[in-house]
């Protein structure tokens, strides 16, 4: 399987899990002219900006240890335009991270304010 499709099912099993916490999913791989973010969702009254790494091993170290500060800053730049974009004034917004590990029975390790825009 390649990574590409890999990727793909991990974020259908986020998604499975978003929607079993009653998030509700407003975009699945929403793309602008700056980037692409994995899944835009509210959580009740919060905007979230989630992206998923799937991995099927911890050679490399964690999932979520590749989201770096350069990837957080593209996720941060692609969010405020889609906000700007949307009018979305006022809005409380958080950027999770959600790890997902097909070889582990699917495990999903969904991690709450990852990173923050400032």
């Amino acid at each position: 399987m390649s990574n590409k499709n890999i990727g793909d099912e991990g974020e259908k099993l986020v998604l499975e899990y978003l929607r079993s916490n009653n998030y509700k999913i407003i975009y699945h791989n929403y793309r602008n002219q700056i980037g692409e973010i994995d899944i835009i969702a509210m959580d009740r009254d919060i905007l979230v900006f989630i992206e998923v790494k799937t991995r099927n091993s911890k050679i490399y170290g964690r999932p979520s240890e590749a989201v770096n500060r350069r990837k957080q800053l593209k996720i941060i730049n692609t969010s405020l335009l889609y906000i700007q974009t949307n009018k979305l004034n006022n809005i409380q917004i958080r950027y999770d991270v959600a790890e997902v590990y097909p070889l582990d029975n699917n495990k999903i390790i969904y991690i709450k304010n990852a990173f923050n825009a400032w």
